[in-house]
């Protein structure tokens, strides 16, 4: 919000939230001209876009909702828990020529951006193997014993939102680990074929580790990992490994680095400035109303990005579940790659 309140081609002209005092505090602080506890309220008002950052679990209906009114729409990673569901709402905004973006900070690194660069231009040939590896210091958290409160923040979200899996529809995948494989899905053509997954919550209500093993829909493999165990204030850990026919592409957002190495010898290492792997959320806001004004055309984290993104941890969840590979669900999609 205080991002796009900054701005002066955006008007905050409605905002919804659960619970009259907060919702005052919201609309008061940034000039809502109108403020409602029922979204269906707000979707009735005369918009251009949504922003909806409500929990996990509600966030296919509202989108649904709002893209359905034909409004263009950011919505919180993961984008649905559910990969039809995704592909639905991935669809609808093609079908109506909408933006749908979801806000996958990293994806707008210039690094990453680099790194995207590398691998259209073909720097590693075909893609074979797939290692990530995410890890956040998040434990507490999903066991439900703190949630988040930063400088500047209004309010503490409710701890259900992150230890709750009828609310959040996991953990350490949907919260965090969607954060990666947003990554892998925005820089690769890549689509889940066939996953299984083992998950373990110690302590908690919904996983704090995921350990996932991945078949391509092109016939590549790869590994996916996820911990939530990393302790205090330490950085979010975060490395993408890329093999190909030509060569391998390394991206690590904790040490700040990205390399190139080819079979024939050539090794591109750029430097990166300090700090650039820190996460950072202010490119998606920006490019969504750029988006909507014309102004920008490419959407780094769009929601057939995002999509794959879902079944890939959807498939993971049932799997887990069942002890058995699982297919990713046959959604058909004129996004999908």
């Amino acid at each position: 919000m205080p991002i796009l309140a900054a701005r002066d081609d955006v008007e905050m002209a409605a905002v919804c939230r659960l619970g009259h005092g907060e919702l005052r505090q919201v609309a008061d602080r940034f000039g809502f001209a109108f403020a409602t506890e029922d979204y269906r309220e707000l979707l009735d008002r005369p918009l251009d876009a949504v922003v909806i950052s409500t929990p996990h679990s509600r966030h296919f209906e509202h989108a649904k909702a709002a893209l359905e009114r034909g409004l263009h729409v950011m919505v919180e990673k993961p984008m649905t828990i559910d990969a039809e569901e995704a592909w639905d709402l991935a669809e609808t905004s093609r079908r109506r020529g909408l933006h749908l973006l979801v806000p996958y900070g990293w994806n707008y690194a210039p690094y990453i951006q680099e790194a995207k660069r590398l691998l259209d231009d073909g720097g590693i040939g075909t893609i074979e193997f797939v290692s990530l590896t995410m890890a956040s210091p998040i434990r507490q958290l999903l066991a439900g014993r703190e949630t988040p409160h930063g400088e500047g923040d209004m309010f503490r979200p409710d701890s259900a939102t992150w230890a709750d899996p009828a609310v959040a529809g996991g953990g350490y995948g949907p919260a965090q680990l969607s954060h990666g494989t947003g990554m892998l899905f925005f820089l690769t053509p890549l689509r889940a074929g066939e996953v299984f997954a083992f998950m373990t919550g110690p302590g908690s209500r919904v996983e704090l580790y995921d350990a996932i093993s991945v078949k391509f829909g092109s016939g590549a493999i790869g590994t996916i990992a996820g911990s939530s165990g990393i302790p205090g204030a330490h950085k979010f850990q975060l490395d993408l490994r890329l093999f190909g026919s030509e060569g391998m592409l390394l991206i690590d957002v904790e040490r700040e680095r990205l390399e190139l190495h080819r079979e024939d010898g050539r090794v591109y290492n750029p430097p990166i400035p300090s700090g650039s792997g820190d996460y950072a959320c202010d490119g998606p806001p920006h490019r969504f109303i750029d988006l909507i004004l014309g102004r920008e055309t490419e959407n780094p984290s769009s929601g057939e990005i995002a999509a794959r993104s879902v079944e890939l941890l959807d498939a993971a969840s049932r799997s887990a579940a069942s002890g058995r590979v699982e297919a990713v669900a046959e959604v058909v999609s004129n996004q999908a790659s």
